[in-house]
């Protein structure tokens, strides 16, 4: 284990194997992404093997507590009360407290905090502990002391050194729960604890460890956020006990940590002596946790800690300092080897980085004990939540009937999606399938090999600085097997069916994963780019082109996307209890592959396909969206971005081989988050961070979509055109709404409407006027941006009314008695029929009207409401679409609804792709004193008409479909998407995009106006990817075509349409022959 590291020299095959050990990656031949750019780096590391470890020169822990002149005296006054008790035999009364006061090391901090009596009882605890020993067989003294105050505690524990005690008291984890992982700058708590210097009496092996913990008293409680001075930011005590050499160190770290994500990780050697200090910084909420966490990765490698410190600053930065030694000559653990102290302190600082990610992991107790090492159980825990998302288990019978109903019914579809979420809640439950792994570490241990085969680097050879980690180098002692080895491994090992289906999804795992930033020195979160071809076709019968999963502490995540060009939103979903989080994390993966499926239908003007991320926050961790946002949104980065600084952000194996970007914009619980992320791009030297992220602030280029409507513009095309087609008049049409004034498409529709509004639902209640609710009202809510409980109620008629859901036992002026206002609220929008002629959706959950509910809007087989146009996605399902369309309902769905918002959205990514940095900040980005380029504001509004052309285009497609099939509006809304979609892949891979006149014609037509005035189209073309014009010429034909001809045109139709665009190019218009393009619509 001493040995130098192994090298290795050439790359190795996925699941290789050599007689002689592993063949592995030195950096030259690692598959790089081509032309990748730097990126620097998002946490800190100083960089083990390099000669810039600075020595510390004092003695001493670093901290001096202030000299307690009455220590003799309450010394005094302590033995007095002891004898007072009598527990204690008065010849022993002076020894015990002396060993107390002189031997355990306690400062004088301590005995300035506590009472008299606080440290008799104490006192007298730990002489109980010694009389209890001699009672017990083995002789053992074992103290378990605590005692918690408002604003303090103190536990002693027996401790031997290098060993993680998994059924002891846990005082580590119990002060991390209790007063660590919730620290705010307004409520949190300084650590400080240590070894006894000598052993217990009668016992080898144990010494006294002592925690101390005390409620922090800030200098300041409220800095600014880049505040990073000590004296402003430090906790009193600190203040007072820190030496100026300790001031110094976490003065300089302090400064890295406030300009980083993730966490800083130093190291300084201790002069003449073998000891470390070990020092980590982090954002407060962002590891918790990490303090017990520590404690066991440090005893895994053989070493164990004198004194440890953990120190709060107001500025909601956490650094935690250790003095690590190595164990006593003698000391026996339960890996019995361990690497000297000099090679072990480099292995530990490189997986705090990993711990960092996931501080408490679901296999804890086999690392802490020493049967799997750190790496082994966090891939572990990675495959155990894939595992939830991806085992197979809806059986032949799901098969069968899937294919007997026809996937291209949106009906049948959605059906099948219903059984297949019934069926995943029958078996597997996320306890089980952990039950099975932990059954079968060894396996773990073989599968983990297989893994970190493919995936590990050894980036310079025999140079390379770092040890390879202790797992890591079994890989020289334990044989990887390939696939069919392990297959054959599980088979023979396994207890039953369920245990090798569980086991077999590792295989499955390691054979997917693609790249991984598992292996990066520094990192925030795990990320994983998945090939996502292990999805059954049955179920999911859209290929999916790429999928990141994202794991950490605070959340798990995914972001799909079924095109290369693909933009969609990013989500937070939050859980109010933890059935709720049991549910949720169920449906993720699914609700994450529908809402990206919708999306790329709902994409079909636009040159981006259809992608969406979903962050699902861990039961515990309700409060950390910020955080897990962050980490999610940087982990991803360190698969798109090339590595730089060795150490720091080291090559990764790129088994995809294909440069990436990926187009977000915000979602559900992300909207404030949009411009941290566009900031960090540029930080981390992304070269498309200014179309990273759609919706960011004005001052960042972004087009927000609430401020201008964008989304409300279409759902409004929507509908004006039923008024338009059945000449209707809109001051006497009755209209419910869900989503209220204080949601970005809930006061637009407010604001742009001229209906007469007579109920509207939102997260405060319902609020209903028979006569019309007061719209001057109305609009100075939507202006403010709060919810109906701010209604002034004077405003309404005698038969209006409010029920919000706190209310309880509420008469209505029907005389209906209203028992339960949450009740009302959800269910009011299956009730409203009889007072409304219009309902437009703006807000609400996923298939809040479903074929279970919607017979409470069909009477006498006549749907109760006679329009809806559904701007809240997936808000209706499809099979209660059709039956309320059958009932004489015209319905318009959400892909073609609310798409204004995507088409905002793809207009903001091109215009920041077609821009350099410098025409991008003076044209498309607000001034800091709120001066709008006249650019950017022209350019609002051409992207305003856009979307309502786009609309109405649409929208009148589907009237006329209507009109001549007879079929169903939301039915021909799929249809056109699907005819839209195929059309433009189909485009994308003829050779009508190598004529460069044809190019040329149709991108004048495609692109705004503006921007071909501004930049013209040569520099558009050299500026913006190949691929993203290819779509954007695709797209438009593809759009245009479908809503001139519909989805099922003629054979001729497609040359006819060509033919007329290409009448312009003169001569060329003779030789078109057009691609053969009618399997699209053979259906």
């Amino acid at each position: 284990m001493d040995s130098p590291p192994p090298t290795y020299s050439e790359p190795a095959a996925k699941n290789s194997v050599s007689q002689d050990g592993p063949i592995n990656k030195v950096l030259d031949q690692v598959i790089r992404t081509p032309g990748r750019q730097p990126s620097p780096q998002p946490t800190h590391l100083s960089v083990p093997g390099a000669n810039y470890h600075r020595v510390l020169h004092e003695e001493g822990p670093g901290y001096v507590a202030p000299k307690f002149e009455g220590r003799e005296k309450q010394m005094e006054q302590v033995m007095d009360q002891i004898e007072e008790k009598g527990f204690i035999p008065p010849d022993f009364v002076e020894s015990e407290t002396s060993w107390f006061y002189n031997e355990l090391g306690i400062d004088d901090m301590y005995f300035q905090t506590e009472t008299v009596e606080a440290v008799v009882n104490h006192i007298l605890s730990l002489y109980a502990a010694k009389v209890a020993a001699y009672a017990r067989d083995d002789k053992r003294l074992e103290i378990r002391l605590d005692k918690e105050a408002v604003d303090h505690a103190v536990y002693i524990d027996t401790s031997k050194p290098g060993v993680s005690v998994v059924d002891g008291p846990r005082y580590e984890q119990r002060i991390d729960e209790k007063y660590l992982n919730g620290s705010t700058s307004a409520d949190s708590y300084r650590v400080e604890t240590f070894r006894s210097a000598g052993i217990l009496p009668g016992d080898k092996e144990q010494q006294l460890r002592c925690y101390f913990v005390y409620k922090c008293q800030f200098a300041n409680p409220n800095p600014g956020a880049d505040e990073t001075r000590l004296d402003i930011i430090g906790d009193k005590r600190f203040l007072q006990k820190a030496t100026n050499n300790t001031k110094e160190i976490y003065q300089e770290i302090i400064q890295t940590a406030v300009a980083r994500t993730g966490p800083v990780i130093e190291m300084f050697e201790i002069e003449g002596r073998r000891d470390k200090r070990l020092v980590v910084a982090y954002r407060q909420g962002s590891a918790m946790g990490m303090f017990s966490a520590l404690s066991d990765l440090y005893h895994y490698y053989g070493v164990t800690s004198s004194r440890k410190y953990v120190e709060q600053f107001s500025n909601g930065i956490t650094i935690v300092s250790i003095y690590l030694r190595p164990l006593w000559p003698g000391v026996v653990t339960a890996n019995a080897k361990h690497p000297p102290i000099e090679a072990s302190i480099h292995q530990i600082m490189k997986e705090i980085s990993l711990l960092y990610c996931i501080p408490q992991n679901k296999f804890q107790a086999h690392f802490a004990s020493g049967r799997l090492s750190l790496q082994e159980t966090i891939y572990a825990h990675c495959v155990w939540v894939f595992v939830q998302h991806f085992l197979n288990r809806l059986g032949s019978e799901y098969t069968s009937l899937s294919s007997l109903l026809d996937p291209t019914n949106s009906v049948h579809a959605e059906l099948l999606a219903k059984i297949k979420r019934r069926l995943r809640t029958e078996t597997f439950t996320a306890d089980y399938i952990l039950e099975i792994i932990n059954q079968y570490p060894d396996l773990i241990r073989s599968l983990y090999l297989a893994f970190a085969n493919t995936h590990y680097v050894q980036t310079r050879g025999e140079q390379d600085d770092f040890i390879p980690t202790l797992s890591y180098l079994r890989l020289k002692v334990d044989r990887v097997m390939d696939d069919n080895e392990l297959k054959e491994m599980i088979t023979k090992s396994v207890a039953n069916e369920h245990h090798e289906m569980v086991l077999t999804a590792f295989r499955i795992f390691n054979a997917s994963v693609l790249k991984t930033n598992f292996y990066t020195p520094t990192k925030v979160a795990l990320s994983f780019r998945l090939n996502a071809d292990f999805l059954p076709a049955v179920e999911y019968p859209q290929p999916l082109f790429g999928m990141f999963l994202v794991i950490s502490s605070e959340f798990r995540g995914f972001h799909l996307r079924f095109r290369d060009i693909a933009r969609g939103g990013i989500r937070i979903v939050k859980s109010r209890n933890r059935e709720a989080y049991s549910i949720n994390a169920r449906s993720l993966f699914d609700e994450n592959y529908n809402l990206a499926n919708t999306q790329q239908r709902k994409n079909k003007d636009i040159p981006e396909g259809g992608s969406k991320g979903v962050i699902l926050l861990d039961v515990h961790h309700q409060d950390s969206a910020k955080v897990a946002f962050e980490k999610y949104i940087d982990s991803i980065m360190d698969l798109l971005l090339p590595p730089t600084s060795p150490g720091i952000k080291d090559p990764i194996v790129d088994m995809h081989g294909q440069p990436e970007i990926l187009f977000m914009g915000p979602d559900e619980n992300t909207a404030d988050l949009v411009d941290w992320a566009t900031e960090h791009a540029r930080k981390r030297g992304a070269p498309w961070w200014k179309s990273f992220f759609t919706g960011k602030s004005p001052k960042l280029g972004g087009i927000p979509h609430d401020a201008y409507g964008m989304t409300t513009l279409s759902v409004r095309e929507f509908v004006l055109g039923i008024y338009r087609k059945l000449s209707l008049n809109p001051a006497t049409v009755r209209k419910l709404q869900t989503g209220g004034p204080d949601g970005d498409l809930g006061s637009n529709e407010i604001l742009l409407s001229n209906e007469m509004y007579t109920s509207i639902v939102d997260g405060a209640g319902v609020l209903v006027d028979p006569n019309g609710l007061n719209q001057e009202e109305l609009v100075r809510l939507a202006k403010k941006r709060v919810m109906i409980s701010e209604f002034d109620i004077s405003k309404l008629s005698p038969e209006g009314y409010r029920v919000l859901v706190e209310d309880t036992n509420i008469r209505l002026p029907s005389g209906e008695v209203v028992n339960n206002g949450m009740m009302f609220r959800n269910t009011f929008h299956l009730h409203a029929g009889k007072q409304a002629d219009l309902f437009v959706p703006c807000g609400g959950r996923p298939e809040s009207i479903d074929l279970g509910t919607v017979s409470k809007l069909i009477v006498d087989g006549k749907s109760t409401l006679p329009y809806i146009v559904e701007g809240a996605n997936l808000f209706i399902t499809q099979d209660a679409k059709l039956r309320l369309e059958k009932a004489g309902c015209i319905l318009f769905k959400d892909a073609s609804a609310n798409k204004g918002g995507v088409t905002s959205s793809s207009l903001e990514v091109l215009a920041s792709l077609a821009f350099d940095d410098a025409g991008f900040v003076e044209n498309m980005c607000v001034r800091e004193d709120g001066t709008v380029p006249q650019f950017y504001a022209s350019y609002v509004k051409e992207v305003q008409e856009t979307i309502k052309k786009n609309a109405a285009l649409e929208f009148e497609a589907i009237w006329r479909e209507h009109q001549q099939t007879g079929l169903p509006r939301s039915t021909l809304s799929d249809t056109l998407s699907v005819a839209i979609t195929k059309l433009d892949e189909e485009l994308q891979k003829t050779e009508l995009w190598n004529n460069i006149e044809l190019r040329r014609l149709v991108l004048k037509d495609a692109l705004p106006a503006l921007l071909l005035e501004k930049i013209g189209l040569e520099t558009i073309l050299e500026r913006v990817p190949e691929n993203y014009s290819r779509a954007i010429f695709g797209s438009y034909l593809a759009s245009r075509f479908v809503y001139e001809f519909g989805s099922s045109p003629s054979q001729f139709a497609f040359f006819d349409f060509m033919s007329k665009r290409m009448a312009n190019l003169g001569s060329q218009a003779k030789s078109f022959s057009g691609p053969r393009i009618t399997p699209v619509f053979e259906q």
